[in-house]
């Protein structure tokens, strides 16, 4: 199977390496810094028309996965926070693409890939963090719709999306069969939007919790089939792993970036630090696990855009998340070792890098998690994400 970067990922890639590094790059210390949303970073992406990049040409985009890692990785490496706008962003659209009745389609989809709305979901709950058969909150029927009552933690993007898919239990079932998503207004009734995260990492985007009570929803507001939907969604989340390796693959780079500027500037003893060998080593071995970690990610991806799915998709899915997010993790901790004294400081970007890779390891399934689905994959089990 080929993924290796024809001309439209290319034309995208230079495109967005481009935009990233003149217009983006300068911004992203700030966001850090500062911990507030950036709306000029979402205007410029709009701009540029990339919210509609992995879904079909319908909705102005590519239909490619390969193209969507391509744009993330290229702004992951200068901002991640820039990069995580367009998650946030995909995330529910894979869902209403999966699960969604045409209606809920027309209703949503082209204002959300065109960036005139925006979404978020929540699916994680206090108590249970990774494990979905764990959920509590509840969709209660009633005449018209539902009533939901419960809680939810870490919903990114709560604050400034137009309206966000909850994830609930209808019935009195507690398998993950009777589990739901429900498309919320932001201002609906009963819905409380907590404060959000002090974060370590990817403090650009809110986290937030939420409360709900008694939160009336209409039954067109159902994502798909009672008790069918999450399974269809939960899929999108298999999908949509190569973009979360992306963020890594990115991550690693642009530290790589940094490193290789920093040691070529500095001299110690008498010569370029770049020059002892013991720096050189690590230089080879942070490009190494990033090139095998990119080529892991392209591959999932080129596997998505062949059709693959389910236990055929989820461990290499998995794979390319953990695997990323893991040498992110790696090769900006050996960045910051080469910055020495200068890598605590926040006068230089670095530190900003690992504190974000860190993140990964943990948000969207964590790399436990990952891991557990390629375990299960290899003793014949079915997959779980």
């Amino acid at each position: 199977m080929a993924f290796a970067l024809d001309e439209q990922p290319r034309a995208l890639q230079d495109l967005v390496r481009r935009v990233a590094r003149e217009r983006i790059a300068p911004r992203a210390n700030a966001i850090d810094r500062g911990a507030e949303y950036p709306h000029d970073m979402f205007e410029l992406l709009r701009a540029l028309g990339l919210f509609a990049v992995p879904f079909g040409a319908q909705y102005g985009g590519t239909g490619s996965m390969l193209c969507a890692c391509v744009v993330i990785e290229e702004l992951a490496r200068v901002c991640y926070n820039t990069a995580y706008i367009l998650v946030v962003q995909w995330t529910p659209i894979g869902a209403i693409l999966a699960a969604g009745t045409p209606e809920q389609k027309q209703r949503y989809l082209e204002d959300l890939a065109s960036g005139r709305k925006r979404a978020a979901i929540a699916v994680t709950e206090p108590q249970s963090g990774s494990d979905v058969a764990g959920m509590r909150t509840r969709a209660r029927c009633v005449d018209g719709g539902y009533r939901i009552n419960g809680a939810k933690i870490w919903c990114t993007g709560a604050p400034i999306a137009d309206f966000i898919f909850v994830a609930a239990r209808t019935g009195e079932g507690e398998g993950r069969g009777s589990i739901n998503l429900f498309a919320l207004e932001r201002d609906a009734p009963g819905l409380r939007i907590g404060r959000k995260e002090d974060k370590m990492g990817a403090r650009g985007i809110p986290s937030c919790p939420l409360f709900l009570d008694e939160v009336f929803v209409p039954a067109q507001d159902r994502l798909g089939e009672e008790g069918k939907g999450f399974k269809a969604v939960m899929e999108t989340f298999n999908v949509a792993r190569p973009i979360h390796g992306a963020r890594g693959v990115g991550l690693a780079q642009g530290a790589i970036d940094h490193a290789l500027d920093f040691v070529r500037s500095r001299h110690a003893f008498g010569q370029c630090v770049g020059d002892f060998q013991g720096v050189r080593w690590m230089l080879a071995d942070m490009a190494m696990q990033t090139e095998a970690a990119r080529n892991l990610v392209y591959r999932a991806a080129a596997m998505v855009d062949a059709g693959a799915s389910g236990q055929t998709l989820a461990p290499i899915s998995a794979m390319a998340k953990c695997f990323a997010t893991d040498c992110a993790m790696k090769v900006t901790t050996d960045a910051v070792q080469l910055f020495g004294a200068a890598g605590i400081s926040s006068e230089y970007p670095i530190n900003r890098y690992m504190r974000d890779a860190k993140v990964l390891q943990i948000v969207e399934g964590t790399n436990q998690i990952q891991r557990n689905i390629v375990a299960n994959s290899l003793l014949g089990r079915p997959a779980r994400s």
